[in-house]
């Protein structure tokens, strides 16, 4: 019995590895009001992982910044085909996995 509650204690310490938390910076061509932010609001929520409190849409600057907490990053191909489905042009992504001290800072 010992054994398996060392097992499962073990397990619920290593679950925060299992998945890592991602920023994605997208540069999308196409965005110039609220109704076009609200399509690919709407899109990238639906990623699963996505925080919605995180989703960022920069009319001006034509930015999409989202944080995702997923077991591996989001590819470039499946954002690009994202922008493309909600009517735009991906024309630029930076991804960064963030890293203890970032979670430190929201909290």
């Amino acid at each position: 019995m010992r054994t398996l509650l060392s097992v499962i204690f073990l397990m619920v310490l290593a679950m925060p590895a299992w998945s890592a938390e991602y920023r994605y910076e997208l540069k999308v061509d196409g965005l110039a009001c609220p109704y076009c932010a609200y399509g690919i609001e709407k899109k990238i929520l639906a990623l699963q992982g996505v925080k919605d409190d995180s989703l960022d849409i920069r009319l001006n600057e034509g930015l999409v910044v989202f944080d995702a907490e997923t077991d591996k990053r989001i590819s470039e191909a499946s954002l690009k085909e994202l922008v493309n489905d909600a009517g735009f042009t991906l024309r630029g992504l930076e991804t960064r996995a963030l890293g203890d001290e970032a979670r430190a800072q929201d909290n």
